[in-house]
């Protein structure tokens, strides 16, 4: 159990991190550089990739001893599936809200981490036997 909260712990400490990136990058891009929310966010996250695999790998999920370039192609097949929900998600409350580009996107941010712990516990970090 005290293993599980310190994962859970290191798990928010990187996924903030990442997802502080996600958001900062595509506010940067679509105030700084013009380009359109989604596309910024299709940025944000190859950004974050990095910051979330290099944290989870080496912080939240080093006690599963996974391989290292099977944890890297596992987590980013999790991170895509989790982008494309995000980027869904972010597309339909876009067009169909009022509500603020970068509030819209910490929101979704937010649900997806859920699922990307799961997923990232039980079978991207899991070292096979």
């Amino acid at each position: 159990m005290k293993k599980l909260a310190a994962q859970i712990g290191w798990f928010v400490i990187v996924g903030c991190a990442a997802a502080a990136t996600h958001w900062a990058v595509v506010v940067a891009c679509v105030a700084g550089g013009g380009l359109p929310p989604l596309v910024a966010n299709v940025v944000g996250w190859l950004v974050a990739f990095g910051v979330s695999f290099t944290g989870h790998y080496q912080l939240t999920f080093r006690h599963q001893h996974a391989p290292l370039v099977q944890s890297a192609v596992r987590f980013f097949m999790v991170s895509a599936l989790g982008f494309a929900v995000n980027e869904t998600a972010y597309a339909i409350l876009l067009k169909w809200t009022t509500l603020r580009y970068d509030i819209l996107l910490a929101l979704v941010l937010i649900v997806i981490a859920g699922m990307t712990f799961i997923l990232g516990r039980f079978w991207a970090f899991r070292h096979s036997r």
